[in-house]
């Protein structure tokens, strides 16, 4: 069975995720007020959220969903970072990213990551490996809480020599506890690393690819797409993650990388369809509304998804 991925936020239901600055928060030092009270605040209403967000995809037989990368604001800031035990209300925040665990697995719902794109293992600069080997690590700590088997991540940057820009990726990677290099996969982008570029990167690391087949028609290498979906999953002992997104002005517009608000349907591969199992994340600008649209086009396509109760 198939199954599709909401991402992170939602434009109709009333789900909202919360966030803070260190700016903020040094203003609450400065006026002699504890700043872990107002991020554990903002902690524990996004994990209700989160929770929300699961009971939302459950009702809608939505099977995966990627979390926001700013579940715990600035946890990994030099100044201002925290340890989630050190919270005025640790216990009731660990008690409610254990009530996610519990419910994405009950409900059989998939829990991914994607950090923003600031994270780059492949950079020649000390300075951004060493804040992205953190940030990366942060996302393994919340995975683990929660039971997230994914944090994906793009190649980086091509800094004029390819070559040398994946062999860097490659040192960096084993900079990684062990916990984060069994969660970490690479993905394709649109305007430096092609599936092909990335593919003896992950056989030699043992990274699945998250083939986004957006982004390899921006970027097309010699692959098509059903060759490049047969590369993609043998990259993968799990079940496979891939991308889809549609051209905001489509495929003749003036940038064909901006994402739409939906998904076109003849933009998603047929070469999918039989793939069981394989989970599609939607990146599309309208977000819940986009998945739930989607869906019942899929479904009245004939494809294996688990079938929205609203859907006649």
């Amino acid at each position: 069975m198939q199954r599709l991925g909401l991402c992170c936020l939602f434009v109709e239901a009333p789900i909202r995720f919360r966030t803070t600055t260190a700016r903020y928060v040094s203003t609450l030092h400065a006026k002699g007020k504890d700043p872990l009270e107002h991020l554990s605040l903002i902690i524990q209403s996004n994990l209700e959220n989160l929770l929300l967000a699961l009971d939302y995809c459950a009702s809608h037989r939505i099977g995966a969903f990627r979390i926001n990368s700013g579940l715990l604001p600035i946890y990994t800031h030099p100044d201002w970072g925290y340890e989630l035990d050190t919270l005025p209300n640790a216990k009731a925040i660990f008690e409610n990213f254990e009530a996610v665990k519990d419910k994405a697995q009950h409900h059989h719902i998939r829990l991914t990551f994607h950090p923003d794109q600031y994270v780059v293992l492949n950079s020649p600069s000390e300075e951004v490996v060493e804040k992205s080997l953190r940030d990366l690590e942060y996302h393994g700590l919340i995975a683990t809480l929660v039971g997230a088997d994914v944090i994906n991540i793009h190649g980086g940057g091509g800094y004029g020599d390819k070559p040398s820009a994946i062999k860097r990726f490659e040192a960096n990677f084993v900079r990684l506890s062990e916990t984060v290099q069994n969660l970490l996969t690479v993905e394709n982008d649109d305007r430096v690393y092609t599936l092909m570029d990335l593919l003896p990167l992950c056989h030699e690391l043992n990274i699945p690819l998250v083939y986004d087949v957006h982004h390899h028609r921006c970027l097309p290498d010699d692959l098509s797409v059903d060759q490049a979906t047969a590369k993609a999953l043998k990259t993968w002992d799990k079940e496979p993650l891939f991308h889809i997104s549609s051209p905001k002005e489509g495929w003749d517009g003036r940038n064909p990388r901006l994402h739409h608000d939906f998904i076109n349907l003849q933009d998603v591969p047929k070469e999918w369809k039989e793939i069981d199992p394989l989970t599609i994340d939607i990146e599309a600008k309208a977000k819940e509304v986009s998945v739930l649209k989607i869906q019942k086009e899929l479904i009245t396509s004939g494809w294996n998804l688990p079938k929205d109760p609203s859907i006649s």
